[in-house]
């Protein structure tokens, strides 16, 4: 399913038990964050069982369905693990969920545990107390696989990862901050229309909303001559198509920058987990895309740093195309280091942009437009007009300072500037 896909939610069977599948046929779709996927069969042969509905989130490395080879006779639904059986579709070497793990496990804060945790905590022996003892970090507070597995190895000692039972006559009060505020209420007037969000657009609300109350977000701006780079696309954009197939715009250029100067500035290009930061040692630029259906998805340039102008354009083509035909695969939206986002095709000057989880930063690159500028020269300054754009680095201030930040946004745009005309490469 991708680098760091935990589950994924059934969007639709193409077939039912019973039902002949011929190798590479589709079986079902998926989604997964943000993209759709089609999942093909491995094999030829006779649907037997099917254990998850449409619409029911599953954990990667849990069998979800069993298909009998020709010639098998068995009827796969009691004996899942058969050798002459082979499972449709998994990532990992969990066994066949019994039914009864369809079922959420309910426990007295009412917590949802994923197939994976139950088949481990029953394993292991873990009483429903201790399951729900355990302090998740997922979204919402779910039990991932290695927070039960770091609970089993300190299990018996001073078990980080257990929930702590605070004293009420010691502990503090809960911040206001914390709170979660009743959402105002609504008035609909004679002529409104009521649309249901869409899944894409719940999954981006959430997805937002975690950002924001996770890290402590705080933008910086600058602006930036880019007058060499519109003049040095404007020379050779036609003979890059030719050349290279696809059309040149600025944002490789501006890609390119980013990536030196992330290779300066490391911990700008790092992830937070608990107490300890993580320098990411690849490059891996998210470029946000815009859908038709005015949603947004975020697919990955991986490794960065080790692309030249075009590789970066010709991978960002590519992405694009991929992303606005609903053909990404998982590993295209995971795995970022870094996003960037262009409000400038969209004539926007400057913009705010929320931090794509789990990352540090993110930048924003605002549209370019003429504008009058003072020009210093030998023979003294004087005004005239040059191509100006705006930059805007949204970055997490718990482990980014201002210094750093700032540090950084100048650095890029000092890059940009430094761009030469004749060369097509950076001065600095």
């Amino acid at each position: 399913m991708g680098e760091s896909i935990e589950e994924a939610t059934i969007t639709n069977w193409f077939v039912k038990e019973g039902d002949k599948i011929e190798e590479d046929e589709v079986l079902l779709e998926i989604a997964t964050d943000k993209v759709d996927s089609e999942i093909p069969s491995p094999v030829e042969g006779v649907v037997k069982k099917i254990f998850f509905k449409q619409d029911e989130v599953v954990a990667v490395g849990t069998v979800i369905a069993v298909i009998g080879l020709d010639g098998d006779d068995t009827s796969g639904t009691d004996e899942a693990d058969s050798s002459s059986e082979k499972e449709s579709l998994s990532t990992g070497s969990a066994a066949v969920p019994e039914k009864s793990s369809k079922e959420p496990l309910s426990s007295s804060q009412g917590r949802f545990y994923s197939p994976l945790v139950k088949t481990i905590a029953a394993k292991e022996g873990v009483s429903q107390e201790e399951l729900d003892s355990i302090e998740g970090s997922g979204l919402n507070g779910r039990v991932r696989k290695e927070d039960l597995l770091n609970f089993l190895e300190h299990r018996g000692s001073a078990e980080p990862g257990k929930v702590a039972k605070p004293d009420p006559s010691t502990s503090a009060p809960e911040p206001a901050a914390a709170k979660q505020p009743a959402p105002a209420a609504v008035l609909e007037s004679e002529g409104d229309e009521r649309v249901e969000m869409s899944r894409l657009r719940k999954l981006i609300a959430e997805h937002m909303i975690r950002s924001k109350q996770t890290s402590a977000h705080v933008t910086n701006m600058i602006e930036v001559d880019v007058t060499n780079v519109v003049n040095w696309r404007n020379q050779v954009k036609d003979d890059f198509l030719k050349k290279e197939g696809v059309k040149l715009t600025y944002l490789p250029v501006f890609l390119e920058a980013t990536v030196k100067a992330l290779r300066d500035f490391p911990q700008i290009n790092a992830s937070v987990d608990g107490d300890h930061i993580i320098i990411k040692k690849k490059i891996n630029l998210g470029i946000a895309v815009s859908l038709a259906d005015n949603n947004l998805i975020v697919p990955n340039i991986k490794d960065a740093g080790t692309l030249n102008l075009t590789g970066i354009a010709s991978k960002m083509t590519e992405l694009a195309t991929a992303a606005r035909s609903n053909k990404l695969n998982p590993d295209d939206i995971s795995g970022g280091t870094f996003t960037v986002t262009n409000f400038g095709s969209f004539q926007n000057d400057i913009g705010t942009p929320i931090i794509n989880q789990p990352e540090v930063a993110i930048l924003a690159i605002g549209a370019i437009k003429k504008k009058p500028a003072v020009i210093e020269s030998e023979m003294g300054d004087m005004i005239a007009i040059r191509q100006k754009m705006w930059l805007s680095l949204t970055y997490d201030h718990r482990v980014i300072d201002g210094a750093l930040g700032g540090a950084f946004l100048k650095r890029l745009g000092d890059y940009i500037e430094s761009f030469d005309l004749d060369s097509g490469n950076f001065k600095l």
